[in-house]
């Protein structure tokens, strides 16, 4: 029989560190003490950031005022408005959520890569929206907005024997059809990244806390989950529309707003099957708290089913704002694509290009962004191509 005082197996005993597992103290590994210096630099630029912003809308310019461009005597660019900050501090959240870990490991981006290449249709439908986005960006700073010319209504594009003036031709109020191309693209990529980005953040909370917590916390976030998705959010629009006037900002948030539901069920399905992996079993097992378990393993593995399911979101919210817009209740300061389909419908038969022009641009853009969405889905989770064969 083993005396009392021999060791068992069972008994607490330091390891080689001297470190009894459980004295470990887990807040100071769930970043109490330590934080990355990139996520320090990341937090510095938003706050920059967000300090510009707030200062520009308490003592900046009035939204009307313009500054010349130095491009030629049109070429005048609008003051910075809410959704020119919102869209900036976007661009910059994408990149380093995106870009940056890509960049920081090769080869997993080299791995996509390769499962991305092997559809043709993504690949040009990437580079088609990679110049929309540029030109959005750069291009109402070069060209300035259409301004009405009375003098040249009606103008055909360089296609059709116009001039190169007007490469693709003007509108009923003589507006140059390419300024107005160019910055409905700025206006779609505003309304889809800032929308979509929206719809990550809320779906993405709701769906790994949902599936994580279980219990009544997932009961009471899918009910509320459906009665999201159950909301009119066109009526929502008319009422603020009616209320407080249809600006490019309030419409993209609340459609970024109210179209998360459907997103966070396929991430809470996703979050269901990894928090019954091992390491989650393992973290749990360890005393690692909840939120920190979601944010360190949850949150990670399911951000593949995330990117995905954002790049099916943008076009839906781009021909949202599109079919508002020609509704005639978009905003009517903005040239947006569907406004100017809306304005050249009644022209269709002495002037075609002023509704087709952009429609072809709208409808290139929505196209791209599905084959988009369809190869990262297949470069991402292979799962998917498996199903196919």
């Amino acid at each position: 029989m083993d005396s009392p005082d021999a060791e068992s197996p069972d008994a607490e005993s330091p390891d080689a560190d001297g470190l009894d597992f459980r004295e470990i103290d887990w807040a100071a590994h769930e970043g109490g003490r330590s934080v990355p210096r990139r996520h320090l630099a990341f937090c510095g630029v938003v706050a920059v950031g967000a300090v510009a912003w707030a200062l520009d809308a308490a003592v900046g310019i009035d939204r009307g005022t313009r500054f010349e461009t130095g491009v030629g005597p049109a070429s005048i660019a609008p003051a910075p408005g809410h959704v020119d900050w919102l869209f900036a501090l976007t661009l910059f959240v994408v990149g380093w959520a995106v870009v940056v870990p890509l960049v920081r490991n090769p080869r997993a981006a080299a791995r996509y890569w390769r499962g991305f290449r092997r559809n043709r249709a993504a690949v040009a439908g990437a580079g088609f929206l990679l110049v929309v986005l540029a030109v959005g960006i750069v291009g109402p700073l070069l060209l300035g907005r259409p301004s009405i010319d009375l003098s040249n209504t009606y103008r055909p594009p360089v296609f059709m024997g116009g001039t190169w003036a007007h490469p693709l031709g003007t509108t009923r109020s003589g507006e140059d059809l390419l300024r107005v191309v160019v910055v409905g693209m700025r206006v779609s990529m505003q309304v889809g990244l800032i929308g979509t980005a929206v719809v990550v953040v809320v779906a993405t909370a709701v769906g790994t806390v949902a599936a994580t917590a279980g219990g009544l916390v997932d009961e009471a976030l899918m009910r509320f989950v459906d009665v999201v998705l159950t909301f009119p959010t066109f009526f929502l629009v008319l009422l603020v529309v009616y209320l407080y006037g249809g600006d490019l900002f309030t419409i993209t948030l609340i459609l970024g707003g109210t179209t998360w539901a459907a997103t966070s069920r396929v991430v809470r399905s996703e979050a269901l099957q990894r928090v019954e992996e091992g390491y989650v079993t393992a973290a749990e097992a360890a005393g690692a708290s909840r939120a920190w378990i979601v944010w360190r393993h949850v949150v990670p593995n399911v951000s593949n089913t995330v990117v995905t399911a954002a790049t099916l979101v943008v076009p839906s919210l781009i021909l949202y704002e599109a079919a508002l817009a020609f509704l005639g209740f978009g905003d009517p300061d903005v040239w947006s694509w569907g406004r100017v389909i809306a304005e050249g419908r009644s022209d269709l038969q002495n002037a075609p290009w002023i509704a087709t022009i952009p429609g072809v641009f709208l409808f290139a853009t929505v196209l791209a962004f599905n084959f988009l969405g369809d190869a990262l889905r297949d470069a991402l989770d292979p799962r998917h191509e498996a199903d196919r064969r």
